[in-house]
């Protein structure tokens, strides 16, 4: 029976080590210092799918972590996809990446959706 609460003392000790090194990290930084928002597309996260919500480094130097948090922003796995995209399309484009031209869509295609119920209403 002692060696089974040993082993369960170790478990328990290693899941504690696990934890502390990991909030050392700069994800778990930058998920204490900012909201839990993808600072592109605004989408909220919670305890659920905060899995989803990533770090990403505004120069794209993952070895810069500044603990001010000044190099990172927090992005969506989509938004962040999208980043690293745009910076491989604009180096493949032979010019030079800009990561502060963050140029959005205009369309809403939900602009005129009162209207367009209150019609069908009609």
């Amino acid at each position: 029976m002692n060696s089974h609460n040993d082993k369960l003392d170790r478990v328990v000790a290693d899941a504690r080590r696990a934890r502390e090194q990991r909030e050392t990290g700069y994800r778990e930084q930058a998920l204490k210092m900012y909201p839990h928002l993808c600072g592109r597309c605004t989408r909220e996260f919670n305890r659920k799918n905060l899995h989803e919500l990533t770090v990403h480094h505004r120069d794209h130097n993952h070895d810069n972590n500044p603990s001010d948090g000044s190099n990172w922003e927090l992005l969506c796995l989509y938004c962040h996809d999208n980043e690293h995209q745009r910076q491989l399309e604009a180096q493949q484009g032979g010019e030079p990446y800009d990561p502060t031209n963050t140029i959005s869509a205009t369309h809403n295609p939900f602009a005129n959706l009162k209207d367009m119920l209150d019609k069908k209403k009609e």
